[in-house]
């Protein structure tokens, strides 16, 4: 190879080095732009709902509050998660009503109101359901029950009140799903971990609001 021709070599190396540094550059700003535009608009809609409280209230309702804080305590629950869950299952509409039957503000089935009904000992009516007292309170009596199982994991209880106990059970002995057997790594259903994660969305807000 000649001199010359070693000379064009290293020409179009540094011409292509300079294009990737400059491609480089290209992309850490658009990435740059980005997250401080995302960041922004978070401070945006905080600051909105800060001004605005009844967007706050809109967003997350604060109904029921007394029965929720009652029936929380009762079962060593957080206000914020019951909370949460009434917001994920039924939008606090106590006459929802889900296509696999489950009835009220914390969507329970019929079959688990009846079991929960006979472990406190009381007559158990399908339509007692539709009573946001009771719901709430047989729903916290579960959320209970699934805490204290699975040693106060918020998302083993949450998985388990979504999919069943048989499931999150089965998860938890999958050493692809959970390395330890106790807590959860990934959730086999993206329908679960879906609802999981607004579960724990909303409860960082219901945290902020009941704290208030």
């Amino acid at each position: 190879m000649t001199a010359k021709n070693e000379a064009k070599n290293r020409d179009r190396k540094a011409a292509r080095r300079r294009r990737r540094a400059r491609a480089a550059r290209r992309w850490l700003l658009l990435g740059t732009v980005a997250v401080l535009a995302l960041g922004f608009l978070a401070i945006g809609a905080r600051v909105l709902l800060d001004r605005h409280p009844e967007l706050t209230v809109q967003t997350y309702p604060v109904e029921y509050a007394d029965l929720i804080r009652l029936s929380a305590q009762e079962n060593g629950l957080e206000p914020a998660y019951v909370a949460a869950v009434i917001l994920a299952e039924s939008s606090y509409r106590p006459e929802a009503v889900s296509s696999a039957g489950a009835r009220g503000l914390m969507q329970i089935v019929p079959a688990t109101g009846e079991w929960i009904a006979g472990k406190l000992g009381e007559t158990f009516s399908e339509d007692a359901l539709f009573d946001p007292a009771t719901n709430i309170r047989y729903g916290c009596w579960y959320l209970g029950f699934l805490m204290d199982r699975y040693g106060g994991d918020m998302r083993c209880a949450s998985a388990a009140y979504h999919q069943g106990q048989g499931t999150v059970d089965a998860w938890l002995k999958d050493p692809r799903l959970s390395a330890d057997g106790k807590t959860l790594d990934r959730i086999d259903s993206d329908v679960t971990q879906r609802y999981v994660d607004r579960i724990l969305k909303y409860y960082e807000r219901y945290e902020e609001i009941y704290a208030a």
